[in-house]
């Protein structure tokens, strides 16, 4: 099936936290983006759209009007990555973060063996039930993975990431024509032509062939963890997941003082799987128990981590755990491509799978549709797990 897909772009902020040094380059699929109200859902209050920029006078201020800063920063339409081209040398004060998350921004202890990486290329040969355990217990107990000799050509994994980045470092005039807080789904705009014509859009075929790769590796994952639930390889496509997928591109510049923010909060994702793709720069965590774990890049490697949706219907036996970015201290930029599936129809009822529910083990969460979800998802902040456990019976 062949997934059209919606542009849009956003800087992670917020109205009421200190923004993000981020920005996200956003490919929302079709199915996805139809609701009732004709448009997609707005970002969070934790983001804003990429023509937003930050016109701050003076960073040395220890109090200010957030919400005049947050209209500057919108106003401008410079990024996150328009400031630090600027000679930004400190972060102004919408970017600093609270001492109780600053707290937690500590060096990860080497634990080189703590994210399992697992080799796929043995999937169709008699050593798939080991490569289902495999996956099988990389869920159950970190809910994330890395996996090499997936099939993705090496040269398409690196035109990927240097097509994003190109993405990002044109100029702002070039990337402004195509960034807006919503978008409808009108015809009109999925014929935009210029947009996917133009010189501004020559990332087209690196995402273009990537979308192709995410496809076909996204149905055989997809099929390792049903079959690591006792449930048949095609259960979780029976379900249209490999059909809706959202594509984000992130690319996190350099920070000057590091200490002071993340490049993403610490969250959850809310799909069903998300498949990351990022370079060799570092800094994504995960939350295992009390401690944070460096996911360390392996050139060649995909990260796979479960979403809330996932966890759900394994009925808690999958496990979405908090990850989140440090800010960048290098030089050069951290650019990642995260890919999230999710069920295609919005408006069908999720819940555990019954296959999975017992007296035994009864249902830990209540039925409930994609659209209730996801509307709550875009309404709220990266805080973690409160919204998964919103739904739990």
């Amino acid at each position: 099936m062949t997934v059209s897909f919606l542009l849009q772009i956003y800087v992670d902020g917020v109205s009421s936290c200190p923004t993000h040094i981020a920005s996200s380059f956003f490919l929302l699929p079709f199915p996805y983006a139809m609701s009732s109200s004709n448009s997609i859902p707005k970002p969070r209050s934790n983001q804003k759209s990429e023509t937003i920029a930050m016109g701050i006078t003076d960073t040395t201020q220890q109090s200010f009007d957030r919400a005049q800063e947050l209209k500057q920063f919108e106003e401008s339409k410079l990024g996150v990555k328009g400031l630090v081209d600027s000679g930004l040398t400190s972060l102004p004060p919408l970017f600093v973060h609270p001492p109780e998350t600053l707290s937690t921004l500590k060096p990860a202890r080497p634990k080189p063996d703590s994210i399992p990486t697992i080799d796929l290329s043995c999937c169709d040969s008699f050593r798939r039930p080991s490569v289902v355990a495999e996956v099988g217990r990389a869920a159950r107990e970190l809910g994330f993975f890395q996996v090499v000799n997936h099939g993705v050509p090496t040269e398409v994994l690196d035109r990927t990431i240097a097509a994003m980045k190109a993405f990002h470092e044109q100029p702002i005039e070039a990337k402004a024509r195509i960034y807006r807080r919503e978008m409808e789904t009108s015809v009109s705009f999925f014929s935009n032509f210029d947009l996917f014509h133009s010189k501004a859009a020559s990332w087209r075929n690196e995402v273009l062939e990537w979308n192709h790769q995410v496809q076909r590796l996204g149905s055989l994952l997809l099929g390792l963890l049903s079959e690591g639930l006792g449930l048949s390889a095609d259960k979780l496509q029976e379900l249209a997941c490999l059909e809706t997928r959202v594509m984000v591109g992130h690319y996190y510049p350099y920070c000057p003082q590091p200490d002071l923010t993340v490049g993403l909060m610490s969250h959850t994702d809310p799909g069903v799987i998300t498949l990351v793709l990022q370079d060799q720069i570092g800094g994504l965590q995960v939350k295992h128990g009390d401690e944070w774990v460096d996911v360390a890049p392996i050139p060649g490697a995909l990260v796979v981590n479960i979403g809330d949706t996932l966890q759900i219907m394994s009925n808690d036996k999958y496990k979405s755990v908090d990850h989140r970015v440090l800010a960048n201290p290098n030089r050069e930029p951290r650019v990642s491509i995260a890919v999230l599936y999710y069920p295609s129809n919005r408006e069908d009822e999720f819940g555990p799978f019954p296959e999975l529910v017992s007296s035994d083990k009864p249902a830990a969460f209540r039925q409930f549709t994609l659209s209730e979800y996801m509307r709550r998802f875009f309404t709220k902040e990266l805080d973690g797990k409160s919204l998964i456990n919103y739904f739990r019976a």
